[in-house]
């Protein structure tokens, strides 16, 4: 597992070059750097409350919730709790490539 940003675990699970499978963890009270990429992103929330602020939208999600992230847009997550997330991201992120764990 990598631990990217203060209060955030990424671990990648499998991927190819069409798309990635990343779990996240969020410790409570993470506040996420507002980001773009160009990938798509499939987000599924397995456990906890986050707020999600993408593009101009803001909203809440918690367990069993999900939605898409458009490539290019700009979006940022916030835990109200402890969370931990799913996303899928289309096609692969390069930069997530090396961080696969070895286990």
């Amino acid at each position: 597992m990598s631990f990217p940003e203060d209060g955030l675990t990424r671990q990648v699970l499998t991927w190819n070059k069409q798309m990635m499978l990343v779990r996240h963890l969020m410790k409570r009270g993470w506040h996420g750097t507002r980001h773009s990429h160009l990938h798509e992103q499939m987000v599924y929330i397995v456990r906890g409350h986050l707020q999600v602020i993408c593009g101009d939208a803001v909203f809440e999600v918690s367990s069993g919730d999900s939605f898409i992230v458009p490539g290019g847009v700009e979006h940022q997550a916030n835990a109200f709790e402890e969370s931990e997330v799913l996303d899928i991201f289309t096609p692969f992120r390069e930069d997530y490539a090396d961080q696969k764990d070895k286990v």
